[in-house]
């Protein structure tokens, strides 16, 4: 059974930037996928020739999107990146919400680890 866990990176971006890189098929794009589509709520992750259809559960303009793997069983299970920023700090995060087996959960911690670092150096940080 899949577990939810969550992961909280400081990225010092203005959320707006943070935001098109989490929310828009050019913004995954440069980072999360090779190649990201979108037709309607259905956005289609290529990784190496491999794709992976996601709909589009929801977002908010620079505060959240949340998706679900089409082709995973769980219907609870999704995938969400979340904008804080702490009004006293200015300091911006980006809470990422998941769901893994317990066997699978440091494999997928260490892929976030990577892909947020790659995002960080498309945002130049």
């Amino acid at each position: 059974m899949k577990k939810q866990f969550e992961l909280e990176y400081i990225i010092n971006s203005s959320p707006r930037v943070l935001y098109s890189r989490l929310s828009s098929a050019s913004g995954l794009s440069e980072w999360f996928a090779d190649n990201v589509t979108v037709r309607g709520k259905i956005f289609t992750f290529i990784w190496e020739g491999t794709e992976q259809n996601a709909e589009l559960l929801g977002r908010k303009d620079n505060k959240f999107a949340k998706f679900h793997w089409v082709d995973d069983e769980d219907e609870n299970s999704y995938f969400e990146f979340k904008i804080i920023k702490d009004e006293i700090t200015g300091d911006v995060a980006l809470l990422i919400t998941d769901f893994a087996e317990e066997d699978e959960k440091e494999d997928s911690i260490d892929l976030w680890g990577s892909q947020i670092a790659e995002l960080k150096r498309v945002i130049g940080l």
